[in-house]
């Protein structure tokens, strides 16, 4: 989605209002030249056509500039099945009607469900988490959203005393632990998640219940994010497997161990660095719009804002590099703004950092986009300043668009590293 981290290839969607319909035959994902073929554990209206591979391939462009509209793919994952592959600075998503995984470059996956769509009064999730390794247990985290009125009086019963109950098929597993009014959440035992994972698997009724409040969490899509998650772990055949445990063939010793998260060290700026006036930087605007053309592929896809009057903000990041940032597109709810290096004298030698900034602070350059207006959903990526260049520090999405609260669900990374900070 941004900055040619996804792969989104032979994808036909056709867009209405808030929804996208898409036209199914046959899904394939490819992971590490592997593939697998989901279609038996997707709901009869899964409906997409979706090829990856391993060879790059051009940006789909996300900006219609004849109406001047900026489409949102991520809204696209409300409604729709949506998978990419791996690259090296990404993990491993797929969103399969009312559930979603993601798994980061560390082969940690998260997998999180909701409630069916058309089921906003009381809106509800669940977190299901798992690290790479062929001991790794699962942990659970159920979240009841408060952006509904409905749920919002519930919530208001909530505090340190209150648990909440898990019904499923109208058996009762007890209650989770305390609810904890800071995080928003409760922890699920280990009763709860192993009933929950089994129930998954098939068709279910699975409630949560507070006093004679009940949010109803959909099963929709559940066995097809953890078949993903399974092949990004290299679970599948084994006893440690989400889907078909029962009938491994393999051993867990092939179970794929954990990754390191790469490591990154932070460079402070110094905006106050001892310039020669001989160095000092001049350059018009047109001049810096110019230079910057040649750094990005499709300028009126990208950055259609780039020759505009807007003004250019330019800073220091030491003794010979700059940091300069102008403003590349708006839609109705979202911006982003160019952030490029370049050397304070010639040659300049740009090199682009992002077209999706939305803020620049001490050596870090952000991007938060919102998948739809009310924002309960978000991406963002974070590049820090490692003293050469602005390197790719973090990358997630908060969940689906599903009203559970302002901002986003959970936490659900693709690319996590080790940052530390030099003196």
């Amino acid at each position: 989605m941004n900055d040619d981290n996804r792969k989104l290839m032979g994808i036909s969607l056709q867009t209405s209002t808030d929804r996208f319909a898409v036209c199914y035959s046959q899904v394939k994902a490819t992971q590490d030249h592997r593939h697998i073929d989901v279609s038996p554990y997707l709901q009869p209206n899964d409906t997409t056509r979706l090829r990856l591979n391993s060879k790059k391939t051009k940006k789909t462009p996300l900006l219609m500039i004849k109406n001047k509209i900026r489409l949102s793919l991520f809204s696209a994952i409300s409604t729709t099945l949506f998978s990419t592959a791996s690259m090296a600075h990404s993990g491993v998503e797929l969103t399969s009607q009312d559930w979603q995984v993601a798994c980061d470059n560390t082969r940690t996956c998260r997998l999180a469900g909701y409630q069916a769509e058309n089921n906003s009064e009381f809106p509800i999730s669940v977190l299901l988490t798992r690290r790479a390794g062929a001991n790794a247990s699962v942990d659970g985290k159920v979240k009841i959203g408060g952006a509904k009125e409905s749920s919002s009086k519930a919530l208001m019963k909530l505090g340190n005393r209150h648990r909440i109950s898990l019904f499923i098929n109208d058996k009762d597993y007890g209650e989770t632990q305390p609810f904890s009014a800071t995080a928003g959440s409760a922890e699920l035992t280990k009763t709860q998640v192993t009933a929950l994972l089994e129930a998954l698997t098939k068709s279910s009724n699975i409630e949560l219940v507070l006093r004679n409040s009940r949010w109803q969490l959909s099963d929709k899509g559940a066995s097809a994010v953890m078949l993903k998650a399974d092949e990004a772990q290299g679970r599948v055949g084994t006893s440690s497997a989400f889907i078909d445990h029962a009938s491994a063939v393999k051993p867990n010793s092939g179970v794929l161990a954990p990754k390191a998260a790469p490591t990154l060290r932070f460079v402070a700026p110094k905006p106050n660095a001892a310039v020669n006036d001989k160095k000092k930087f001049v350059m018009k605007s047109s001049q810096l719009a110019a230079l910057m053309k040649g750094t990005i592929k499709d300028v009126d896809g990208d950055c259609p804002n780039l020759s505009d009057k807007s003004p250019w903000r330019v800073s220091r990041l030491n003794s010979s590099k700059l940091i300069a940032q102008h403003d590349c597109w708006t839609s109705a709810y979202n911006t982003g703004a160019g952030a490029w290096v370049i050397n304070d004298t010639k040659p300049y030698n740009p090199t682009l950092v992002t077209t999706n900034a939305t803020d620049y602070d001490k050596g870090i350059v952000t991007s938060v986009q919102k998948g739809r207006g009310i924002g309960d959903c978000l991406t963002k990526t974070d590049w820090i300043w490692t003293g050469k260049s602005f390197e790719k520090s973090h990358e997630s999405s908060t969940g689906l668009c599903r009203m559970i609260e302002a901002g986003g669900a959970w936490q659900l990374p693709t690319y996590v590293t080790e940052v530390k900070t030099s003196k």
